[in-house]
């Protein structure tokens, strides 16, 4: 189900958007999907970051173990 947004503009936009005919939800859609992506792959990158930063801490001997010991337990 889809939701009802409402945006402000002046006059003088509004003006440009009918003399063009722009479809003003369409761009809408596209603007914030687009905004979305770049916050969620933001928010990924700063995770990747943090398990980087968390890893590193880790001795290579012990993700060494936890990797063989995961593969013996199949």
């Amino acid at each position: 189900m889809s939701e009802i947004l409402t945006v402000r503009v002046d006059k003088a936009l509004k003006g440009k958007i009918k003399k063009y005919k722009i479809s003003v939800s369409k761009i809408t859609r596209q603007a914030i999907e687009e905004e979305i992506r770049k916050r969620e792959k933001q928010e990924l990158t700063e995770a990747i970051i943090e398990m980087k930063t968390l890893l590193e801490k880790i001795p290579d001997q012990e993700i060494t173990k936890a990797i063989r010991e995961s593969r013996d337990q199949r």
